[in-house]
């Protein structure tokens, strides 16, 4: 069967299950600076719930966001020839992603991780397995308008650098948000990967580990990471906002977040739905100010709800409350 070309939002990154396990004995302590999640050793512990979350990962979730806000998507990743397998790309199929880039593979296992669900935060076990990574093979000729680039396994550096020569040499606008393993690669490693891209993401501590950076002066991470190769750098601070830097008319911008109706539920894909968002709206035409304004409404939905993907908007759901915005909620020149 042929598959689609037609593509204006292709995520690669790997995929996964998450089992969402809901405590309710536990206890937040903080040791040397880092908080820990403390429980009972050897013990039985009693749990409040727990929830299955099919076809989630950086990818695949900016998948679902784009598929949601208008946009051809689909996404390129692996899954192992398992039941789970099967899931994930039914569930991608019900939520409207092209899976025609899903490679199945046999003799491996579909990605599935333990969220440890306490206090609105989460503590996730990940265990990623090791796909082959083969571009030419997955893209098979096929040249999206861009190209959503996240977390992928240990095993796939190669990977990387086929991607960042495939999206140059073909023109392909490139989003970037990397995952913890890519983070600790560090900048000069992935020194080709930052050079094709067009607009990244990270929050302000990635920022810091990937420039080495001690202060969290994010005006000068900004224009750091922007000479690293971005032409658009994001960097986004919590509950404090989020930041952006246009090399294009060289400009710098803040804007805070959407308020929460109510206390989050779940925080868990809240960076991915504002980075996804963020893109898709540059791929509808708008401006990285424009952009700003899109991606806090899908984080602030999407931590409404457990799991990455339940509280996606639609575009005219995410313009109904842009409409309804407060008033000091938009975008500032800094």
């Amino acid at each position: 069967m042929d598959k689609e070309k037609n593509i204006d939002f292709l995520a690669i990154g790997d995929i996964v299950i998450d089992a969402f396990i809901k405590l309710q004995d536990a206890q937040v302590e903080v040791e040397d600076g880092v908080e820990m999640l403390e429980m009972r050793f050897g013990d039985k512990i009693p749990y409040d719930s727990v929830k299955v979350v099919k076809a989630v990962g950086n990818g695949p979730n900016a998948a679902v966001s784009a598929a949601r806000l208008g946009l051809a998507s689909a996404t390129m990743t692996h899954v192992g020839n398992d039941d789970f397998g099967k899931e994930c790309i039914d569930s991608l199929k019900d939520k409207g992603v092209i899976t025609d880039y899903v490679t199945v593979e046999d003799g491996k296992t579909t990605n599935y991780h333990y969220v440890l669900s306490f206090q609105a935060e989460r503590t996730i076990l990940i265990k990623h397995e090791n796909y082959n990574y083969d571009l030419i093979k997955q893209a098979d000729g096929m040249i999206p308008k861009w190209v959503y680039f996240s977390s992928v396994g240990e095993d796939s550096m190669g990977y990387h650098a086929d991607i960042a020569k495939w999206v140059s040499e073909n023109n392909i606008k490139m989003a970037f948000q990397p995952g913890t393993f890519q983070i600790s690669l560090g900048k000069e490693k992935l020194a080709d990967v930052y050079a094709a891209t067009e607009v990244f993401f990270c929050n302000v501590e990635e920022a810091q580990k990937i420039l080495d950076e001690e202060s969290r002066d994010v005006k000068k991470m900004l224009k750091a990471m922007h000479e690293l190769g971005p032409k658009i750098v994001c960097i986004t601070d919590g509950a404090d906002g989020a930041y952006a830097y246009d090399s294009y008319n060289d400009e710098y911008w803040f804007h805070r977040i959407y308020p929460d109706p109510q206390p989050p539920v779940e925080r868990t894909g809240a960076g991915d739905s504002f980075s996804s968002t963020f893109t898709i709206a540059l791929g509808h035409g708008k401006t990285v100010a424009e952009a700003l304004s899109w991606g806090p409404i899908n984080s602030m939905n999407v931590v409404q709800h457990i799991g990455a993907q339940e509280g996606l908007l639609t575009q005219a759901q995410l313009e109904e409350f842009l409409a309804n915005a407060p008033e000091n909620y938009k975008p500032e020149k800094i």
